[in-house]
């Protein structure tokens, strides 16, 4: 009998594709295992099974799988009734949601680049025959491809051996992971195992002679050991003993002490589980018991706390517990990088339990992650981004979403465009998993879900330990733009009450949502500003380095003394953002410490934790930023809060834009005042009145919720209608628009009136290419699966237009933009 399987390719392609297995690979092949495929002429994928029969495929001939690159399934049967709905709801393909779940290491093709790992050493007699010769090949060139792996090694495929070396981290793959990140390697000390024995140390001893200084070296070595069987750093021996790199070099050189180094652990501490005692106030042990009670008959269950009331304790309070089952718990955050200090509290808890995962990690070291995920040995407790709702989870019981009104769990480029947020509920029913999504300011689908009685609810409106909310007022810039009572961006009112603030010895916080100096440089003779070249938008200017720059493309081009339209020199900078607001503040306080934290600050790999580290040691006075510091941030010391320009966040033609003016102000706010003193936020606006502010202020986000799901209803937006967007994208202009309009005239054959577009968005042109989108909508009433099964068959025969294939068409369910 002939069989077959049934493969995901890491590409863009709809269907699945059929290969033949040969006798040997159908005994070891599983699904969910890996395999090497052909797939064209002459290039090799590594693929996923997903079915295995003895159907031969009807419209072309099966080729044969090359190899079998496990014999355990890496990817579980949970994880592909995932990869089936995330490809159902979000229109997406298999190979692209492959992708978005595998490590790049784990999906090598023939265009691979393979590279050397420089800081591990190896042995030949360690290596088997292939996996020397490649090495050897690796080290002569520097780097080769997959492809020409396959020919050094006079293979059907040379996978297999790839594989081996990357689990003995000998070899990189993917560059430009690699540079995301470096694994930290410490470099340590110890005594050749042949010097171990009484006996052959003093013949080494004698050996050496006249070498005094090495023969102090190798006694020292010794004591130290004597008093700690620890591993011995390479800094701590030197800090000890007097001698030079020379006289270690030479006693390495002699096989007499041997260096090696370590990747230290950034996922495991040693310190022990039980550091904290968990304790909460009756009001967090309230609305803890709630959470475990709806947990018995409900699935899903929305908790929002005020900000500084101890969610976190709550969370892991529930963690805690599960882990005494050995069970896993996923912990999905926004964004790595700006949470720093939630995930070091959630590692001071629980220690060794903990595994993060991210994209800053290298290939190789999220393979070990995924490894550890797929083989757990104990329970763990797995904190991650969106991507990580894709991991092998084995015993999976509580997902938690925290700060889970963040745009940030939707992924915007590529596909799938998912939403971890939604697709994480998902996940807890295929797992039989409970979710619990946490935050001050949920968005309102989530709160609609509540009211539906689709989600339960937990409310914690009690700060913890009795810290007051901070008082939240508005200056009226309108008054003192009128009364001359501004010095640049500051009033008089926000300076005096900042200067009172650092006089007290407490921190202050300015919020100001734009990076850059000033968003717009015009001619005051012609009108003129400066457009970048590649896109539909002014370049920022950027005076520390004195240039201007496309914040969407990364063009930039030196700043001009005079116009580039009419030669005029009469230039001035409209708008500001936050380095405007840095360079103001210096001279405002000229005694104060001033840092700011935003995109251009933080770009370093460890740029923000410096900031975030400055800041609670006290070092800054006055921490200038961007959303970013609404993000997951603690700081005990901050009296005062500043929102510089409120108006900036209204006006944006977009239906959550309330929504999210809301949650920016109320989170930015809540970093006032976390400790007895009670804080004070200063939002300076030319609207006091405006309705969210007030919102803000009396902390009624039932009136928010309210006065947008009205609207939402009158004008058919979510949750009330399901939306989804398609945009077209290309260099040709006519053709967009040929293109465009051509599946709008498909679509409101059937849709009529809940078709909007095709229209131009507010930034026509990125990266010299044009954009066009046409939104549908989708009444309650109305079939999600019918009106996307009609889309997708529009696609087809869109697809099969060749005027067409110049234009990119890209599909986003429920768009958030």
């Amino acid at each position: 009998m002939n069989y077959y399987a049934d493969v995901i390719l890491p590409l863009n392609i709809q269907n699945l594709l059929t290969y033949s297995l040969s006798e040997e690979i159908h005994q070891q092949c599983q699904i969910g295992s890996r395999v090497a495929v052909p797939l064209g002429k002459n290039k090799l994928y590594t693929a996923v099974v997903v079915n295995i029969h003895s159907n031969q495929p009807l419209h072309y001939e099966a080729k044969p799988v090359k190899e079998i690159l496990d014999y355990f399934p890496i990817i579980t049967i949970n994880q592909l009734k995932l990869f089936k709905w995330v490809k159902n709801y979000y229109l997406s393909s298999f190979g692209l949601i492959l992708k978005a779940c595998l490590p790049s290491a784990l999906l090598i093709q023939s265009e691979t680049l393979i590279q050397r790992n420089e800081d591990v050493d190896y042995a030949e007699k360690d290596l088997s025959d292939d996996e020397f010769l490649l090495l050897e090949a690796i080290d002569k060139q520097t780097q080769i491809k997959m492809s020409d792996a396959q020919k050094i090694l006079g293979k059907t495929s040379g996978l297999k051996v790839v594989n081996e070396l990357i689990n003995q981290n000998l070899i990189h793959i993917d560059r430009q992971i690699k540079r995301q990140y470096k694994p930290k390697l410490k470099s340590y000390i110890r005594i050749a195992e042949h010097y171990k024995s009484s006996e052959n140390l003093k013949q080494l001893l004698d050996d050496l002679g006249r070498a005094e200084k090495q023969k102090e070296v190798v006694l020292h070595y010794f004591k130290l050991q004597a008093k700690s069987n620890k591993p011995l750093s390479k800094k701590d021996f030197k800090s000890q003993i007097d001698a030079s790199d020379s006289v270690l070099k030479a006693l390495v050189d002699k096989a007499v002490l041997e260096e090696y180094r370590v990747q230290e652990d950034r996922i495991k501490n040693d310190q022990k589980p039980e550091a904290n005692k968990l304790l909460l106030s009756s009001a967090q042990d309230k609305a803890y018991q709630e959470i475990k009670s709806h947990f018995k008959t409900n699935e899903v269950v929305l908790f929002k706390g005020v900000t500084s009331s101890g969610k976190t304790e709550i969370y892991l309070k529930l963690i805690e517990e599960l882990l005494a089952k050995q069970q896993q718990i996923l912990y999905l955050l926004p964004e790595i990088a700006l949470t720093t200090q939630l995930i070091q509290r959630i590692k001071n808890q629980f220690a060794n339990r903990v595994l993060v995962y991210h994209s800053k990690y290298s290939a190789n070291e999220r393979v070990e992650i995924y490894k550890e995920v797929l083989s757990p040995v104990s329970g763990q407790i797995i904190v991650g981004t969106r991507s990580a709702i894709f991991l092998p989870f084995q015993d999976l019981k509580l997902i938690i979403v925290d700060e889970s009104h963040e745009n940030s769990f939707k992924q915007f480029d590529p596909s799938p465009r998912y939403h971890a947020r939604d697709t994480a509920v998902v996940l807890g029913q295929i797992h039989q998993a409970k979710v619990l999504m946490g935050s001050a300011t949920p968005s309102l689908e989530s709160f609609y879900n509540v009211k539906t009685g689709k989600y339960k609810y937990v409310e914690l409106n009690k700060r913890f330990g009795d810290v007051k909310p901070p008082v939240i007022k508005t200056i009226d810039l309108k008054e003192k733009y009128k009364r001359k009572k501004m010095k640049g961006h500051f009033s008089d009112e926000l300076i005096e009450r900042i200067t009172e603030t650092l006089d007290r010895g407490k921190q202050v916080i300015i919020f100001q949502n734009r990076r850059g100096y000033s968003p717009v440089i015009e001619c005051l003779t012609c009108g003129h500003s400066p457009q970048c070249p590649h896109c539909d938008v002014s370049l920022t200017l950027h005076k520390a380095n004195n240039t201007l720059r496309c914040h969407y493309c990364g063009y930039r081009m030196a700043v001009q003394n005079k116009c580039l339209s009419c030669g005029g020199q009469d230039l001035t900078a409209m708008g500001f953002g936050t380095e405007q607001i840095e360079h103001e503040a210096k001279d405002l306080f000229s005694k104060a410490k001033i840092k700011r934290m935003d995109l251009d600050t933080t770009r370093g790999k460890y740029d923000f934790e410096k900031l975030i580290s400055g800041f609670e040691n006290l070092e800054i006075d006055i921490l200038i930023g961007t959303q970013m510091l609404t993000k997951g941030l603690d700081f005990r010391n901050v009296d005062l809060v500043a929102v510089m320009h409120a108006d900036g966040l209204f006006n944006f033609p977009n239906f959550r834009a309330f929504e999210k003016s809301y949650q920016l102000l109320t989170q930015v706010a809540g970093r006032a005042g976390r400790t007895k003193e009670q804080g004070e936020v200063l939002i300076q606006t030319f609207q006091p009145q405006h309705r969210v502010i007030q919102d803000v202020i009396t902390e009624n986000y039932t009136n928010l919720y309210k006065q947008e799901m009205e609207q939402r209803s009158d004008f058919h937006y979510p949750p009330y209608y399901k939306m989804i967007k398609l945009v077209f994208k290309s260099r040709d202009y006519n053709r967009l628009n040929e293109a465009a309009e051509w599946m709008a005239v498909y679509l409101k054959q059937i849709f009529n009136q809940n078709v909007l577009g095709p229209e131009f968005p507010g930034i026509a042109r990125i990266r010299n290419q044009y954009i066009k989108h046409i939104i549908i909508k989708i009444p309650p009433d109305q079939s999600i699966s019918k009106t996307k099964a009609y889309l997708l068959k529009g696609i087809e025969r869109y697809d099969t237009i060749s005027k067409f294939k110049s234009v990119r068409l890209n599909i986003d369910v429920d768009p958030y933009a």
